[in-house]
């Protein structure tokens, strides 16, 4: 039987949704680890979700940490899932340890651009498209039929 397939467009079933996330290769799981950029960010590079890269600081908005802002410390892309510095629990003998978390969870404040590669592909992206707000929610554009 045949793991995954790249010629995959896509399926009403969400039994094969998720195979194809769960079979997907590591380079393509990347992707899958995208989150939410503020809006101060958002407006400056003209996109609304970035993956997500150790040494990203991030607010976490849903769950149990809810409103903790810390930095990614590391990302596990077999798990699909990042961990942040103050986002942690204690274990019986004491211990601390990483709280895995969902990217969908996580909001972008401050983007890590020490990469070079990086830096150099947010300047690109944000100068190649046309400077548009982004507005979250509802399209403001869309006439309601009243």
């Amino acid at each position: 039987m045949k793991l995954f397939s790249l010629v995959w467009k896509s399926s009403k079933k969400p039994s094969k949704q998720r195979k194809y996330r769960l079979n997907a290769p590591l380079h393509l799981r990347r992707a899958f680890l995208t989150a939410q950029l503020s809006g101060e960010l958002a407006r400056k590079y003209s996109a609304k979700r970035l993956p997500l890269r150790a040494g990203d600081t991030v607010r976490v908005m849903k769950g149990e940490f809810r409103s903790v802002v810390g930095k990614v410390n590391n990302i596990n892309l077999k798990l699909c899932t990042a961990y942040v510095d103050g986002a942690e629990r204690v274990r019986k003998d004491g211990t601390k340890s990483f709280f895995p978390l969902s990217p969908s969870n996580l909001l972008v404040t401050e983007l890590n651009v020490e990469d070079k590669r990086r830096a150099s592909a947010l300047m690109r992206k944000s100068t190649t498209q046309p400077q548009q707000p982004v507005v979250q929610g509802k399209n403001p554009e869309k006439k309601s039929k009243a």
